[in-house]
Parts: C-alpha cells; sequence; structure tokens
C-alpha cells in the first residue's frame, strides 16, 4: 500500500521538465515578518478586512493510540489573524473542532472555512463541515455536498469555488491511504447560502494553489498520487463555465502555495525535486508568460500564501517533506 512518504519519494523521480522562463525580477525580495505564534503546517489563509486569517492546520503535540503515547503532528483548532499595518498577530475564535488542510476564503466581508481531515486514526478522516466566521463566533453553514480535502479555494464575488482535491475512493475514511484525486468543482453560494456544482477541473489533482485575478480561478500545480507533481496551469470562467488550460509553471510542485497581486498570479515554495522548493514565479494572464522570482528564504510546503495590496504572503509550513521541520515563519514578498 502506498502511504505519503513513499508518493513523495516517488514524486522526485517523475518530476515534468522545466520551460523557459524570463529573466528574475530583480525589483522583488522576500522580507521577514513577524511569525505565527505557534507553529503550523497544511494551512490555508484568506484576506479579510485588509488582514490575514489562518484557520486550523498541523502543530505538533502528543498523538495516543492503541500503540501508545508518541510525538506527532496533530490537528489544530487555532485561528491566527496577522495585520500587516503592526506587523502583529492576535487569536481569533478558534474552531469547533481540530482539523488539517481546512480551505479559507472570504466572501460577503466573511471568512469561510470548508472541509480538511478531522481527528481520527491516522488523522486523515475528510470531513464536510463548512463554517462561517460571524462577529467572535463560527456559525455552521449546509455542508460540502461532496466530500473534498487538500483542495484549494477561491471567492469570486459572492461565490466560493472549490476545486480538485482528494475524497475517499470507497466506504473507508479514516487514514490518507483511503482517498483518491479528484477533478470536483464545488460552488458555495454565500448569499443564497446553498450548493451548486460547477464543470469538473481539467485535472484531477490535489496539493494545488490558486488565486482569482479578473474575474477568472487560476488553478495551479498539486500532484497526482503514483504520477508526481504537476505543472498545470488552468484558467476557470464563471460565465461560461470553462476551463481553459495555460502555460505550464516552469517547474512542476505540489503542496505550494499562490497569491494574486497587481494583476498576476504568484506561485511559491511546495514539494518534490527531491526536497522542498524555494522558487518563486509570478504569471501574467496578459502575456501567458511566467518570470522568476527570488528564492524564499526559508523553503517550505504546506504553507499558506495571501496577497495584500503590492506584497505576497508566505505563512507558516513545514521544511521537511511530509510532516516534520514545523516552522511558524512568515515572510513578504515586497513587489513594490
Amino acid at each position: 500500500m502506498i502511504d505519503r512518504r513513499t508518493m513523495l519519494a516517488a514524486m522526485a523521480a517523475g518530476l515534468a521538465p522545466a520551460t523557459a522562463s524570463a529573466a528574475p525580477d530583480a525589483t522583488a525580495r522576500w522580507r521577514s515578518c513577524a511569525p505565527v505564534p505557534w507553529t503550523v503546517q497544511e494551512v490555508y489563509g484568506t484576506v479579510w478586512r485588509g488582514q490575514v486569517v489562518i484557520a486550523g492546520g498541523m502543530s505538533p503535540g502528543i498523538q495516543k493510540s492503541a500503540e501508545g503515547v508518541r510525538a506527532g503532528i496533530n490537528p489544530e483548532d487555532r485561528v491566527g489573524i496577522y495585520s500587516p499595518t503592526t506587523d502583529t498577530w492576535r487569536e481569533g475564535p478558534k474552531l469547533p473542532f481540530p482539523r488539517h488542510h481546512p480551505v479559507l476564503a472570504t466572501a460577503r466581508d466573511r471568512v469561510h472555512v470548508f472541509g480538511g481531515y478531522g481527528v481520527a486514526e491516522g488523522g486523515w478522516m475528510a470531513v464536510p463541515e463548512a463554517l462561517v466566521l460571524e462577529g467572535k463566533a463560527w456559525r455552521p453553514l449546509p455542508p460540502m455536498p461532496r466530500l473534498q480535502c487538500e483542495t484549494v479555494a477561491v471567492a469570486l464575488g459572492e461565490r466560493i469555488h472549490i476545486a480538485s482535491g482528494r475524497a475517499p475512493k470507497g466506504e473507508r475514511n479514516l487514514e490518507w491511504n483511503d482517498q483518491g484525486d479528484i477533478d470536483a468543482h464545488q460552488v458555495f453560494d454565500a448569499r443564497a447560502g446553498r450548493w451548486e456544482t460547477a464543470r469538473p477541473c481539467p485535472l484531477a489533482r490535489n496539493s494545488a494553489a490558486g488565486a482569482g485575478i479578473g474575474g477568472l480561478f487560476y488553478l495551479v500545480g498539486g500532484r497526482r498520487v503514483g504520477e508526481g507533481n504537476s505543472a498545470q496551469l488552468d484558467a476557470y470562467d464563471p460565465k461560461t463555465d470553462r476551463w481553459t488550460t495555460l502555460r505550464p509553471m516552469p517547474r512542476a510542485a505540489g503542496g505550494l502555495a499562490a497569491a494574486a497581486a497587481d494583476g498576476k498570479l504568484y506561485v511559491f515554495g511546495g514539494e518534490g525535486g527531491p526536497g522542498v522548493i524555494a522558487n518563486t514565479w509570478s504569471y501574467d494572464p496578459e502575456t501567458d508568460r511566467w518570470t522568476a522570482g527570488p528564492d524564499m528564504a526559508t523553503p517550505r510546503h504546506g504553507l499558506a500564501g495571501v496577497g495584500i495590496g503590492g506584497r505576497v504572503y508566505a505563512v507558516g509550513g513545514g521544511a521537511k517533506e511530509s510532516g516534520g521541520q514545523v516552522t511558524a515563519t512568515v515572510e513578504a514578498l515586497m513587489l513594490r
């Protein structure tokens, strides 16, 4: 049976060849920011009222099982809110229960959280719960009609698109090995409070990244179990319910992060190569071209990516493939 560590080793042998890229952007640079108050990986973020919000993820702790007690990485229930203005963090209302890999998106001035994995033997039980932060409390929303984890959530107006990821292959839903890659595309209408189904993404994969630019949903990278990392870039137009496959990113990566800033898509970090990736790339939708950016000072995977104004934030993540060397590191890519 393939496990996550075996799969990561296989990815290094199956990387897609890098495509040509433009000369590095000499004006952009990464700068250290205040760290998250706790270490966390497999975490996602969103922008809310000019601040970065993260929720859930995995943090070091003690695991209990039939075999006894040991050190491990456990699901988190903590919520962090970062102010770029003051370079400070504060804790927000905790999630109702710990989960890792929950995706976040902001619509109608509210932070939404979807899915992820709950506490179970093995720590990979996919959950359908959806939540919205109202005031100082999380309120439940209609659950996801289909289980969808290690996915990507992007808000386009009042509708939140969730595409790609992993879901149980059968009745078993207790461990990572029970999950398989999917091309599902679910949409939550934040105004109506209901779920819809949209056209599936062109490639079933998990641990991709994405952002919204110009009313389109850009979905990039990811990996397929047993097949390795992907460099594929797809764009979804909600007006036509169609996906378009664009120029692939220069380096295949899974567990990477992405964010939109200044009308471009910024992609950074991830696993596979071998090791953890430091690369940063920017994609210009106007020219369908990729440009190399400065490497992150701390290569990471399973990190959150958020763009605010002329900065892109890389939050948390693991400095070692799979689990281990969990960080609290926060860096900002200064674009101007």
